[in-house]
């Protein structure tokens, strides 16, 4: 049956008609915008497209902040024939940038007026871009841009002077096999791959993620992630597009850090039932709270902490546990949950069901936090070539530490190292099939190759399916740190525990290539050493108070060896007998984080060679050598 993004877009016009799809903020509100309404801008827009010269299967760019227009101009791309190769505007124009629309072999660029320098300082590299559509009224248009409203004024002339079926020829000739986007992964591997995705492949898991979650045309979600993302483009718009629901995006500031102060004051006014989060803004979220309780004096603080202890007792890990005794506690949570915990939510609009962490594992103390305030935060887990969802956790079950269940239907299996099939409880790459897995990767078949086989999709993570029948992620399949002797371990909980269990380390890549021992690359979080330093009277400015934190960071690791506080929490063997302190930490610009915030460790590595290297010579094993001392302050 076809059923392309078209296909469901009209469906769902059909249905809800009245209902508001989608919200944008403009002169100080929130202003919605029907069905119809969309609908309407859609062929307007996608008319403007055909006039410009739009063919079927040519690729457009869509460059800017989360607003209607960047979802009204990618369904007019379809109506256009077109395949949409969204970006981030977090890219910079001289590599990142040329890079993807160069390789994509892009056409025509969609772009805000905020992005539009980006774009303007490299067109003189884009040959094959006929044009550039700018979203904002601009006093001057260079060569090849015009207006958005342009665009639109064209689309009303084109359907003058052609009939609808004219129009609509195009978009209901793209098959579920057609390409829709090609997005490129940030990728903690290599270059920038495009992942192809089809039509079917964004409608297929549309239908799959429902089945985790049941939503309905009454529903809102502020978008506060990026929408050229496939986890905000599933979940966030087309989800709530196949339901009748309202999706609304945040406000933009005049810079990045405006936009960020934005967020809350938008979840006031939106009232989402639900938020897309990831660990950086669930953390930022969290710290937010805790600091207006500090702000309301000591007694408050007691009670929130008192009254999360006795909340997270209740609740668990997990709602398949019995509780048991835990029911007794029940008119202690209501009572927290009417005095205090309801006012915390009310700063979240009062409305909010439950957060969807996507990207990076969420630690189980942050997520015990949530389901403290009575807002749950719920780790998904999925990847770009999978459309993203795979699985996730949600109201009607949930373990905290796994990814949940699968979505339906899907195949899965845990493979080993040759590929092999393993049986439950067993940790392997994580492999799936259906049709959510992509048509490949855009101009390099042997990617393709290596990670589709037999339309099973090779994740390259590491996990594990319970009994419970929940998935387990436990990081990168090809990043296992290999002892001498062999035996492999995955490093990302143990990089987790020490970031979050230390006030002192903000970021920590371990490194073990067949080695007897295993190293640590660290970021130490300065601010907090100084004021340690502070509150010890130690003046800053010498060598021996470099050392002093250098001895810090030490008994920081020797936290969780034997004797420490968490001994037993990780095997000896894999945490780090050495340590190289950084002077530098891991960020997008130097890219050695991606867009989803995970470490890409063959950079990392590459960039750091002497400095491993140096941590296996007697020298460099000794944690006072000259390296650490020059880069802990």
């Amino acid at each position: 049956m076809k059923k392309t993004i078209i296909d469901l877009f009209e469906s769902s016009v059909q249905q809800y008609p009245n209902n508001t799809f989608l919200l944008e903020k403009s002169e100080g509100k929130f202003r919605p915008t029907t069905y119809t309404d969309v609908h309407q801008q859609v062929y307007r827009l996608g008319a403007g497209l055909q006039s410009l010269g739009v063919k079927k299967g040519d690729t457009m760019a869509l460059l800017s902040e989360g607003r209607n227009l960047w979802v009204i101009g990618e369904l007019a791309m379809f109506y256009a024939g077109a395949i949409n190769v969204p970006l981030s505007i977090k890219l910079e124009e001289s590599n990142d940038l040329l890079f993807r629309l160069l390789h994509g072999d892009v056409k025509y660029i969609m772009v805000s007026g905020t992005q539009l320098k980006k774009i303007r300082l490299i067109k003189d590299k884009l040959p094959l871009v006929e044009k550039i559509i700018v979203f904002d009224a601009q006093d001057k248009y260079e060569e090849k841009e015009i207006g958005i409203e342009e665009v639109f004024k064209d689309g009303e002339q084109f359907l003058a002077t052609h009939t609808l079926e004219e129009f609509l020829a195009v978009g209901q000739s793209i098959q579920n096999n057609d390409y829709a986007t090609i997005t490129y992964t940030s990728g903690t591997t290599a270059d920038p791959k495009g992942v192809v995705l089809t039509h079917r492949n964004y409608t297929a898991n549309v239908e799959q993620a429902c089945t985790l979650v049941n939503i309905d045309h009454t529903w809102r979600t502020l978008i506060i992630l990026p929408l050229d993302h496939c986890f905000a483009h599933v979940v966030g718009f087309y989800i709530m597009m196949s339901k009748g629901a309202t999706a609304a995006t945040v406000q933009v500031g005049r810079t990045p850090m405006e936009t960020l102060k934005n967020i809350p004051l938008n979840i006031r006014e939106v009232r989402p039932h639900f938020i897309l989060s990831v660990p950086a803004l669930a953390k930022t979220f969290k710290k937010n709270i805790e600091q207006g309780i500090r702000a309301k004096g000591p007694s408050a603080v007691r009670l929130f902490n008192w009254g999360m202890k006795i909340k997270q007792l209740y609740y668990g890990d997990s709602n398949l546990d019995f509780k048991g005794w835990r029911y007794a506690l029940k008119p202690l949570v209501c009572l927290f949950d009417k005095i205090l915990f309801s006012k915390v939510r009310d700063n979240f609009g009062g409305e909010l069901k439950f957060f969807i962490g996507g990207g990076a594992l969420l630690d189980k103390d942050l997520q015990k936090f949530y389901v403290g305030i009575g807002i749950p935060m719920y780790q998904g887990y999925g990847l770009s070539e999978a459309t993203p969802v795979i699985s996730s956790n949600g109201p009607e079950l949930y373990r905290f530490g796994s990814s949940g269940k699968l979505v339906k239907p899907l195949r899965l299996k845990i493979c080993d190292m040759d590929g092999k099939e393993l049986p439950i409880g067993e940790m392997g790459e994580i492999v799936v099939k259906g049709e959510n897995v992509m048509a490949g990767y855009w101009k390099n078949p042997e990617s393709t190759a290596e990670t589709v086989r037999n339309g099973y999709l090779y994740t390259g993570d590491l996990g594990y399916m319970s009994k419970e029948g929940l998935l387990y992620v436990k990081g990168r399949f090809k990043s296992l740190l290999i002892s001498s002797d062999g035996e492999k371990y995955s490093p990302e909980g143990i990089e987790e525990a020490l970031v979050e269990k230390s006030p002192f380390i903000d970021q920590v890549m371990l490194y073990n290539n067949q080695c007897a021992t295993t190293t640590a690359l660290i970021v130490p979080n300065r601010d907090a050493l100084r004021r340690n330093l502070k509150d010890k009277s130690i003046l800053d400015d010498n060598t021996d108070a470099r050392k002093y934190c250098l001895e810090v960071i030490e008994s920081e690791l020797a936290r969780f060896k034997k004797g420490g506080e968490f001994q037993g929490m990780f095997p000896e063997r894999w945490l780090p007998s050495s340590f190289a302190v950084l002077a530098e930490a891991f960020t997008e610009q130097n890219q050695m984080i991606n867009s989803t915030m995970k470490m890409v460790r063959p950079k990392i590595e590459k960039a750091y060679k002497e400095r491993i290297d140096y941590m296996y010579t007697s020298e460099g094993k000794q944690t006072m050598n000259q390296a650490n001392i020059d880069a802990v302050l």
